[in-house]
């Protein structure tokens, strides 16, 4: 803290810790605002009432030389999810709520001229979607990594947030050469997700992206989905389907889920394409931008293929001078690409929310230490700061900020989860929290479970059912899992 260099040597720290114990004391010497604050995070886990900003792009983005704009493929999307929505549509009106936004690059400045405009329409499902379809990146730009900045804004002129992707890496183009291991920056591992999109006669326009309708693979020119791409065992049936770790080579067996959806196809055999060929022997690993073609595992020389916006089955025609070739179409060739997902989730329905809800916090993984009565709990992630509390249900944590990637907290008594020490026979699992100091929510997926190991109490057989009357046993039960003899873990 800057505020301690203003202090004699060896007051700083001492200061300090009076500073933080006085904010402690007032705000607990105000009851009622703490008690009201609880109130709400109780109406909220009952009925959550989130927004969720969720932004999918590529993982490479192919650099533009000269005067050229190779746009992004696929586009940088944006979807808008959760009830919180229409919640704050109903507190602005219709006229006030409309969202709308600007996408740019991070090393752009505030000018919007340097930013793609988003306008979002509400889909079938009630998500509102956009997406940045002419954003590039020229040769001028020497970085070898950047992010994408969305800025979102209320038709009424409130800003909402600013939110950040994942970082893209730069390339100049696809590699034609045979991709090493040792560049892992460029492959394509079992478990990761991508975009296959066809482009006929390298027209823009002409663009289909591989997604998911209705249950039904189609062929869009407007929406892209992300699949994760399995490995799997080719020796099994298709019923079994273990999947296995590693990089995806060319002739291995895979499959791909639609990771909204959970569609899935039947298993194919990923192959190479050359000259809209498929090369049967080539077994190097895949590379990002790569031309490659999927055949139906077991059938026929049958291709995953496009015609318009339909996705059908095209048989292959053998080359008879070369036993390791068959002829595709033009359907029947797409090109692959690694990509990202981030998701920001928070609520504005407990507080009348002034200033932008960014950043907002990702919480990535959580480390436990100590036990009984100092357990203490570090949640580490991004986009942390002082202004923020853990909570565990709806119970407040004594929270210290350490970085904009860690902060640490006491893990509250499990007695503070209710007073009938029954529970403790059974594990209780609460959601974890982050909440702002103006009551803005901030959920995650993790939660944190109080798991009492009864076999444990020295001396002790627990009954598996406790007598009514046996509150004095009860108690002692509380006191041993309280101090020593229970577990805390978390899960997500």
């Amino acid at each position: 803290d800057h505020r301690s260099s203003l202090l004699p040597a060896g007051l700083g720290r001492s200061w300090l810790w009076c500073h933080s114990a006085r904010e402690i004391v007032s705000r607990r010497s105000n009851p009622y605002q703490g008690s009201l604050l609880q109130d709400s995070v109780r109406r909220y886990l009952q009925l959550p009432a989130d927004q969720t900003v969720l932004i999918l792009h590529a993982k490479v983005a192919q650099k533009s030389y000269g005067n050229e704009k190779r746009f992004f493929c696929p586009p940088p999307c944006v979807y808008l999810s959760g009830p919180g929505w229409k919640l704050k549509q109903e507190d602005l009106g219709e006229a006030g709520f409309r969202v709308c936004g600007y996408m740019g690059l991070d090393s752009m400045g505030s000018s919007l001229m340097e930013t793609q405009k988003l306008s979002f329409e509400e889909q079938p499902d009630a998500k509102g979607f956009s997406c940045a379809k002419a954003l590039y990146i020229s040769d001028t730009d020497k970085r070898k990594h950047f992010r994408l900045v969305l800025k979102l804004f209320f038709s009424n002129g409130q800003e909402i947030g600013t939110f950040h992707s994942k970082l893209i890496k730069v390339i100049s183009k696809p590699s034609q050469k045979k991709q090493s291991l040792k560049n892992t920056d460029l492959c394509i591992s079992s478990g990761s997700k991508v975009s296959l999109f066809n482009r006929l006669r390298s027209q823009t326009v002409s663009t289909r992206y591989l997604s998911v309708e209705g249950g039904a693979f189609i062929a869009s020119a407007r929406q892209w989905a992300a699949f994760t791409l399995h490995l799997a065992d080719e020796r099994c049936t298709r019923s079994e389907f273990p999947l296995r770790e590693g990089y995806i080579r060319y002739g291995s067996v895979v499959q791909l889920v639609c990771t909204a959806t959970g569609v899935t196809l039947p298993p194919l055999i990923i192959r190479k394409v050359m000259k809209q060929y498929a090369m049967l022997d080539v077994d190097e690993p895949i590379s990002q931008l790569h031309k490659c073609a999927f055949q139906f595992q077991g059938s026929d020389r049958m291709y995953l293929c496009l015609s318009t916006d339909k996705v059908i089955q095209f048989q292959a025609s053998p080359c008879p001078k070369e036993a390791n070739r068959e002829l595709l179409n033009d359907g029947s060739c797409w090109t692959i690409i690694s990509t990202e997902t981030v998701e920001y989730t928070f609520s504005e329905s407990l507080a009348c929310v002034r200033e932008p809800v960014s950043p907002v916090p990702l919480i990535a993984a959580l480390q436990l230490t100590g036990g009984g009565d100092v357990a203490m709990l570090e949640v580490q992630g991004e986009y942390f700061h002082a202004h923020l509390k853990v909570w565990f249900g709806d119970v407040e944590a004594e929270t210290m900020y350490r970085s904009p990637k860690s902060l640490v907290c006491v893990v509250p008594d499990v007695s503070a989860f209710g007073s009938d020490w029954r529970w403790l026979r059974y594990p209780i699992t609460v959601p974890l929290l982050l909440i702002r100091d103006d009551g803005l929510i901030y959920s995650s997926s993790f939660t944190f479970t109080y798991t009492p190991e009864q076999s444990c109490i020295p001396g002790q057989q627990v009954l598996s059912d406790v007598p009514q009357d046996s509150d004095r046993l009860l108690d002692s039960i509380h006191q041993e899992f309280t101090r020593t003899n229970f577990h805390l873990f978390m899960q997500t």
